[in-house]
Formats: C-alpha cells, sequence, structure tokens
C-alpha cells in the first residue's frame, strides 16, 4: 500500500540531468516495486495506491498488470497529475533522485472510507511505507489499515480467513521505515515529529525494515544492534537492520538472530536494491524459511538489482536469485531470451564509470508505432524491457 509513479532513469551515468537527452520509462515508487518483486517469484501481489487521470495513470495500471500484479485497488485522483521521478546515476553509490509530487501526489489521497478492509485483513502478508503517514488522509488511511490487519477485521464475504486460518497460517504485517523527509507535509518535517506516527504504525506491525537512518527515526537509536532491539520492544516480531555495504542483520522476538554480509555487485544503480530485498523477504518469510536463509535470498535479489539500471523491471526470478548465490555474486547476466534491463557498465566498484552513449530509439519502446523514427545517435547498448512481463 502507498506510493506508485513513473520513474523516468537516464540511459546516461556519470552526468547530470541538465546534460541528460534520453530517459527510460519505468513502473515506479517503492510498495509497487516491493509488489513486484513478489509477483516475480510467484507470490500473489496487490497494491493499494491512486494515480492521476492520465495517461501515467493509465500507463502504471498496464505495467503493474503485466507484471502480475492486482491493480483494481489502485484508482484515480481527477485534479492531480501522477507522479514522476527522476535519478542521476553516479556509480557505485550516489544516486540522486529527485521527485516531482507537488502540490500533492495521488497516492496520499487514499482514504480509510474507501479501503477493502476484508481484503486487507485476509491476505497473508500486508506492506506499507513511511512515507504513507506523511500526510492526510493517506495518514490515517494507513493506521486504518494497519488496526484492521491487527485486530482482526471482518472476514470477506463468502469465505476468507477463520481464527483456525490465522493459527495455522502465519501472517505478516511488515512496516517499511521509509524515511523521506521531502515527502513530508511541509518537505522539511524533523525526524522526532514523525517518531509518534512511527510509533503508532509499530504497534500493529509484526516486521520492521529500514536502514539505520530510518531506524533511527523510528527509535532514537542509530547503531544498528540497539535499533533493532528498540524496534522489537515497540512491539514487532522481527526487526530487520539494512547496513548497505556492510549486509544485513535482523533480531527476532523469540531470541533468533542473523547477520549476513552482503552479495557483491559492480554497481550500475542502487536505487532499486530495498525493494528487490523487501520483495524477497516477504517471499521468504511466507515460505516459512529460516532467517538466515530468508536474509541471504533477500540480499541476492537487492544485489541483482543493483548490478541493473531500472527498478521494476530488473526484479529477478528465483531462478536467477539460485545463480547469484551459486556464483557469489550479484553481476550475473540475464537469463536466456530474457534480455538485458541495463546498459554494460565498467566495474563501478573499482573505477569511475565511463558516460554511456544514448541508445538508438527502437520502434517497439515507442508507444505508436506509427511515429516517425528520429534520427539514430550513432552506436549504443540496446536497452530492452523485460519480456518475462505480460502484455
Amino acid at each position: 500500500m502507498g506510493r506508485l509513479g513513473v520513474d523516468l532513469y537516464p540511459l546516461r551515468a556519470g552526468v547530470g540531468l541538465d546534460r541528460v537527452e534520453t530517459f527510460g520509462r519505468f513502473l515506479g515508487g517503492s510498495p509497487a516495486n516491493v509488489a513486484v518483486a513478489a509477483a516475480r517469484l510467484g507470490r500473489s501481489t496487490a497494491l493499494v495506491s491512486r494515480t492521476g487521470a492520465d495517461p501515467f495513470g493509465t500507463y502504471l495500471r498496464r505495467e503493474l498488470r503485466g507484471y502480475g500484479v492486482d491493480a483494481r485497488w489502485v484508482t484515480e485522483v481527477a485534479d492531480q497529475p501522477t507522479p514522476i521521478t527522476f535519478c542521476e546515476i553516479f556509480p557505485p553509490d550516489h544516486f540522486p533522485i529527485h521527485f516531482y509530487r507537488r502540490p500533492k501526489a495521488p497516492d496520499l489521497e487514499i482514504h480509510a472510507r474507501e479501503l477493502d478492509l476484508p481484503a486487507l485483513w485476509a491476505a497473508r502478508a500486508f506492506w506499507m511505507t513511511g512515507t504513507g503517514l506523511s500526510a492526510e488522509p493517506s495518514r490515517t488511511a494507513t493506521l486504518t489499515a494497519l488496526r484492521a490487519r491487527a485486530e482482526g477485521g471482518e472476514a470477506p464475504e463468502g469465505g476468507g480467513r477463520t481464527v483456525q486460518d490465522d493459527q495455522d497460517r502465519e501472517r505478516f504485517t511488515v512496516f517499511d521505515l521509509d524515511w523521506r523527509p521531502a515527502l513530508w507535509d511541509d518537505g522539511d518535517t524533523p525526524a522526532d515529529q514523525a517518531r509518534p506516527l512511527y510509533r503508532e504504525a509499530l504497534r500493529h506491525a509484526t516486521v520492521a525494515v529500514g536502514n539505520a537512518d530510518e531506524c533511527a527515526v523510528a527509535t532514537g537509536e542509530h547503531e544498528p544492534y540497539a535499533a533493532a532491539r528498540a524496534l522489537l520492544a515497540t512491539g514487532v516480531r522481527l526487526a530487520v537492520v539494512k547496513l548497505g555495504p556492510k549486509g544485513v542483520l535482523a533480531l527476532a522476538a523469540d531470541g533468533t538472530r542473523a547477520e549476513v554480509p552482503p552479495l557483491p555487485v559492480d554497481v550500475v544503480n542502487g536505487l532499486g536494491a530495498g525493494d528487490a530485498f523487501g520483495g524477497a523477504l516477504v517471499h521468504g518469510l511466507l515460505a516459512g524459511w529460516d532467517l538466515e536463509r530468508t536474509l541471504r535470498y533477500a540480499n541476492a535479489a537487492g544485489a541483482i538489482v543493483a548490478g541493473r539500471l531500472a527498478c521494476s523491471a530488473a526484479m529477478p526470478s528465483g531462478d536467477e536469485i539460485a545463480r547469484a548465490l551459486a556464483a557469489g555474486s550479484g553481476s550475473i547476466p540475464a537469463l536466456t531470451g530474457q534480455g538485458p534491463v541495463e546498459p554494460p557498465t565498467a566495474s563501478t566498484s573499482r573505477a569511475p564509470l565511463e558516460p554511456i552513449p544514448d541508445p538508438a530509439p527502437r520502434d517497439d519502446l515507442r508507444e505508436d508505432p506509427r511515429e516517425a523514427p528520429e534520427p539514430p545517435r550513432g552506436p549504443a547498448p540496446e536497452i530492452t524491457r523485460n519480456p518475462a512481463r505480460r502484455r
């Protein structure tokens, strides 16, 4: 549930937006990417969000369905445009991101009265983010959804879950701490003002996921183990702290702990790695895997996406994750027939990336095949969509 928009990513690396002329268009927004990531791993997923009543909104709903994500709860807002996000690509660790969500993003216009609470309650896993708490009416809607999950909710008509179902099949309510102060009401909300809202959301969650800075917003603790313990003290059953180049650690309420190192990768674009991690984390939790196995699997998914240009289009399959784990590296070639979703790059973890030439225009990426092709700019790497996606 939450953020949804269009990602416009430059097809040149190592240069600022003022010099980029060609962009790739992708479905974006962290919760949407997580839904796509889980769908790529075979899970049945849906998204609760909103878009503008415009062509970009139509594009996003079509993309969601193409990736296998149920878009029935993605509705239109008549007077607000679909958000657009640009990024700059300076591997291995600098990816400035520019959000265009003013005056207000449609995904912050989710109303509690419009929620399908029986469906939210029935889901085995529910994923929400800190950005959903940033403004009304999304704030109230997000907390309403969390309370419905925690308090049992009304079963769907004609079937659905029973108390015995809940005892037999563990359910997960995941709070992605997702701290982006620029997206809050005034664009400059301090962490101590957001903390009470985070604490309220954590009361109803069973899993908390965030990096060290996000955990500090939620708990006031920045040291990873102290932050994880503080998250458990709020009542969640599992606290996952992402440590970037140091890997990830997790503490569970039953005393289980795991800390795993990162999977090496030559970074192309690190922005989608956390969403790939999230989709794979939920997959492992639903599969009932032990904590270390789940974290290693999620780490591998994140590493694969960090080695590719896009976010949603780059989400790996289970076979790709297995190959990455076997190889000990996230820098793996795409599966036969899948095609690359990123331009080939130099080893960005060891040396500055040279600018990548703009790709020549391609007929299959234009919305209108009757449009006359532009003059090609010269030889360049081919950027393709993910054929695993269903049209």
